[in-house]
């Protein structure tokens, strides 16, 4: 009996992102704000409103393009930006399509905008892992309640961190980072030669309105 063997297609997808501001000659900072798993876009981005009540910053949520049913087959839906399964495969599909967003949406700012990119959860992985093959420099990353990946390249790594601020936010009753692996976050961070802003606030595995407006 012949076993199947496994094929890959490339094919176009419609990806979709949320926007909160208006591009225009006043844009002086824009985020790329990157939601966790099982979340959905439209209401990650909600939590930013409070960044934009001056006129000079664009925020940007982009969405992953798994969805899924969160209990059983209907109700609520979240989207994943991966899984385990063909994971490479899937990190190279959400990198292209960041970068494709990215470069469409800086052809809309003024030059000198100051880029922040921040990942809540699952999308501070997903960030990193983008930014290690960005077609741009951030001026700052966050990565709030979530981690670095210890799975790129040590020399990449260090070349995306060097001289990047970089700041790690957690809640001090998350329920899924302890205290043991926040210190081992930054263990691994000054071993690739960036010492972290560490953010710590009341609260549990959240974003919290009050902490992103001291990060603005």
């Amino acid at each position: 009996m012949a076993l199947a063997q496994e094929h890959q297609l490339t094919v176009a997808r419609t990806a979709r992102y949320y926007q909160l501001g208006e591009f225009s000659e006043r844009t002086r900072h824009v985020w790329f704000v990157c939601h966790g798993y099982g979340q959905l876009a439209a209401y990650f981005i909600r939590h930013f409103a409070v960044l934009t009540e001056a006129d000079d910053i664009v925020i940007i949520a982009p969405e992953g393009v798994s969805r899924f049913y969160l209990q059983g087959n209907g109700g609520r839906i979240g989207a994943s930006w991966m899984t385990r399964e063909d994971r490479l495969a899937e990190i190279d599909d959400y990198v292209a399509y960041l970068n494709q967003l990215a470069e469409t949406l800086f052809e809309k700012s003024p030059p000198g905008v100051a880029v922040t990119v921040l990942g809540f959860s699952q999308g501070a992985a997903t960030v990193s892992r983008w930014l290690a093959r960005a077609t741009f420099r951030p001026d700052r990353l966050i990565l709030w309640a979530g981690a670095f990946p210890d799975d790129i390249d040590y020399a990449v790594a260090t070349h995306l961190l060097q001289r990047l601020p970089v700041v790690l936010v957690c809640g001090d009753q998350d329920e899924f980072i302890k205290e043991a692996d926040l210190q081992k976050q930054r263990d691994f961070l000054l071993k690739l030669g960036v010492e972290p802003t560490i953010l710590r606030f009341a609260g549990k595995h959240e974003l919290q309105a009050g902490v992103l407006r001291q990060l603005k």
